[in-house]
């Protein structure tokens, strides 16, 4: 990878993972040279980063300006979860019933753990991104992975920075050490129930509402 590449994705990773988490307020403006000022780069890379922050919904341009943060839809918050129950619950399903290696999943939810007890939510989302494609590759359908790779990328969940601390926030790192159980005992029914729970948090805790 090449470095305006690593930096760009940098820069991408970060400012999304705060705007998600909802430390980036709805309408705060961002610009490009305050950014790479901030990330400490050029501007080439964080241009790019804004942009496909831009195509995420994140961001919307402001003319002469540069890019305000764009206010949590909550309809799209709950379309969002509602095709990703469709997809990912059953993935799970089959996962369960192969014979599959988890070690991986299992280091990264370790790693999701300690970033919810370190409070840093940068680590936290990138490695909750990565648990969840990585197991969804095992059903073995490049497809469904793509497009779960890509939901995830578009889920705002302004109310986990609040969440830094609580115990919702670590029962909810927990529950990947429980998917990963039901998985490895091969039991279908437990991985696909566990799954639909765990995306209910994404309107819930996460979204900043009880449960």
């Amino acid at each position: 990878m090449a470095d305006g590449d690593t930096m760009r994705a940098r820069v991408e990773r970060a400012l999304g993972a705060r705007i998600a988490a909802g430390l980036e307020p709805e309408g705060a403006l961002l610009t490009v040279p305050a950014l790479a000022e901030r990330f400490r780069v050029s501007a080439t890379p964080v241009r790019e980063a804004v942009l496909e922050l831009q195509r995420r919904g994140f961001v919307e341009p402001a003319r002469n300006r540069g890019f305000v943060v764009t206010a949590v839809d909550p309809a799209h918050a709950q379309h969002v979860a509602a095709v990703r129950e469709l997809l990912e619950p059953p993935a799970m399903r089959t996962v369960a019933g192969l014979r599959v290696d988890t070690a991986a999943a299992r280091a990264s939810a370790a790693r999701i753990a300690a970033a919810a007890d370190a409070g840093d939510l940068e680590t936290y989302l990138e490695e909750d991104r990565r648990f969840h494609v990585g197991l969804t590759a095992l059903a073995g359908n490049p497809m469904l992975t793509a497009v779960v790779d890509d939901l995830r990328h578009r889920t705002r969940l302004p109310g986990l920075a609040a969440l830094v601390g609580t115990r919702e926030l670590a029962a909810s790192a927990a529950e990947h050490d429980d998917l990963i159980d039901a998985v490895d005992a091969g039991d279908a029914a437990a991985a696909e129930r566990v799954m639909r729970h765990h995306i209910g948090h994404t309107t819930g805790w996460w979204a900043g509402r009880p449960e």
